[in-house]
């Protein structure tokens, strides 16, 4: 854990002021040797304006676009075709990677409406994420209007007294007697919420409504991701709803979704340097797309927009070692983008990645500087990373120190793009400044802001604007990433084991609770 930050130098911090302290501090021994003067030059000259240039050029995007970079979308080409671009003329070679997705967008407001016994309207999650409402679509949920007989599915009430004790529908054998045409009512548990869904679907149901199971910690509502497409609407309700759903028998409701769920093709973009070994590749990446709901600027603009400032800054220099520099597509799609390039990537290229560092919302508006965890040191319910992502992390907390800045550990919990990697064993490491999550007294004596609010409370939402950056948070983590790509660029012992059979050992991550940001699957 780092120092409590210095109030004086915080509030007036700059980027070419962090980029300009003494590298050969913030490098540990065992990553790198201190960098010369004209590598600690080259990475004083990253400057913010070419970050927030970049910033407003997304953000102007999506403005034209219909306020969204989604993948799939005209604003998500439009990012890919302008940051491959600006790579193209910093001197790199330009891969845009092509693949098929299940692209899904909610189209207008849902419904849920109880008809009888007691009339009553249910109070939606609109598409753009402003509010939560008691109900919302599920991802890759069908389209469609339909008015029913509710029918109850091997629920747990009350609630058992730990998470996943219902079965609910996990079965087929669950939906004997299930009459066809009535709308399911199933409950949170142990599995798949699309495995639910399709076992409703397969028994006749013409709508499936899946409530929260009930014990603290699972009563909200359900904001859940099927992975799949379906082709009935589903939904999600908070436990309260579900319950009140469920007694009596023979509820009439109507549920209506309007949806659009297609295969649809998007592209990452892979950048890769003319410089150095090719056999050491040292790998950043940040997704580009944002959700449909809104552009994206913080998550994940701001990444995006640091490495490619970087990149542009580094594109000229001959390094020892070879750079390469990743935009993800369809992260807030469960990862759908790194996952397929690390699932397609050859064994004996794969190999020569030696490390990965992963940028995602490093601009959160009530920001923590947090560091993925590869030691475990601070971790509270996943694995440390693959061997060598410990250095990684040093790395920054050394950067972080001699700034005297405060700075707090974070999982690997498999919510974004780092994920595939340290899944086949390459160290990784990265940043970020927080999501959805609420930021704790402990935080705020930190790191200043608000105790009780979320990090970003525009997150994947329509206010996620070019207004939703923190221009410190923005400062201090792009002077990590310059920091971290021109010290691994430059290092002759990169972190992790020497033989690649051995950096190659493989990692378990990512709890089946959460992806991608939380959009939850079981």
């Amino acid at each position: 854990m780092g120092l409590s930050p210095r109030r004086g130098l915080v509030r007036t911090v700059t980027i070419g002021m962090v980029l300009a302290l003494p590298v050969a501090l913030v490098s540990p021994a065992q990553a790198a040797p201190s960098p010369s003067s004209s590598e600690k030059k080259l990475i004083s000259s990253i400057g913010s304006s070419p970050v927030k240039k970049h910033l407003q050029a997304f953000q102007s995007i999506a403005n034209a676009n219909g306020g969204t970079r989604a993948a799939g979308t005209s604003g998500y080409d439009a990012s890919a075709n302008y940051v491959a671009g600006k790579l193209r003329k910093a001197g790199y070679n330009v891969q845009m990677q092509p693949f098929d997705f299940a692209y899904f967008e909610e189209k207008s407001t849902a419904a849920l409406q109880q008809l009888s016994p007691d009339p009553k309207v249910y109070a939606p999650t609109p598409p753009d994420g402003s509010v939560v409402g008691e109900f919302a679509t599920m991802t890759y949920s069908g389209s469609g209007n339909v008015t029913g007989t509710l029918q109850n599915v091997d629920l747990v009430l009350p609630p058992g007294p730990t998470p996943s004790t219902s079965n609910s529908g996990c079965e087929a054998a669950d939906f004997a007697g299930f009459v066809a045409g009535n709308i399911a009512l199933l409950q949170r548990g142990t599995c798949d919420f699309v495995v639910k869904a399709q076992n409703a679907q397969a028994a006749g149901a013409s709508a499936v409504i899946i409530f929260n199971e009930g014990q603290p910690g699972r009563t909200a509502t359900l904001q859940g991701n099927l992975g799949t497409p379906v082709t009935i609407p589903v939904v999600g309700t908070s436990f309260a709803v579900g319950e009140e759903l469920a007694s009596p028998a023979g509820t009439v409701l109507r549920v209506s979704t309007d949806t659009i769920s297609e295969i649809r093709t998007t592209h990452n973009v892979i950048a890769d340097s003319k410089w150095g070994d090719p056999n050491k590749v040292v790998m950043s990446g940040a997704h580009l797309d944002s959700v449909t709901a809104g552009p994206g600027i913080n998550d994940n603009g701001s990444g995006s927009a640091a490495i490619l400032a970087v990149a542009e800054a580094l594109g000229k220099i001959p390094t020892k070692n070879r750079l390469r520099f990743a935009w993800w597509g369809a992260e807030e799609l469960i990862l759908l983008g790194s996952e397929h390039y690390v699932t397609t990537l050859a064994p004996a290229a794969l190999s020569k990645i030696k490390l990965y560092l992963n940028y995602d919302m490093i601009g959160s508006p009530n920001y923590a500087l947090k560091l993925y965890d590869g030691d475990d040191s601070d971790a509270t319910g996943a694995p440390a990373g693959p061997p060598g992502s410990d250095e990684i992390e040093k790395l920054f907390e050394g950067y972080f120190n001699v700034l005297r800045q405060g700075h707090v550990g974070t999982d690997f919990d498999g919510r974004s793009d780092y994920g595939p990697f340290i899944a086949v064993g390459i160290p990784s490491g990265g940043l970020f400044t927080g999501a959805e999550g609420v930021k704790t007294p402990e935080e705020a004596a930190l790191f200043g802001g608000t105790a009780g609010v979320a990090y970003d409370p525009c997150y994947h939402a329509a206010c996620d604007t070019i207004a939703n950056i923190s221009d410190k948070a923005l400062a201090l983590n792009t002077g990590a990433i310059a920091t971290a790509a021109v010290v691994y660029a430059f290092s002759r012992d990169l972190p992790g084991p020497d033989t690649a059979s051995a950096a190659r050992t493989a990692a378990k991550t990512a709890p089946a609770e959460a992806d991608a940001h939380g959009e939850l699957r079981r």
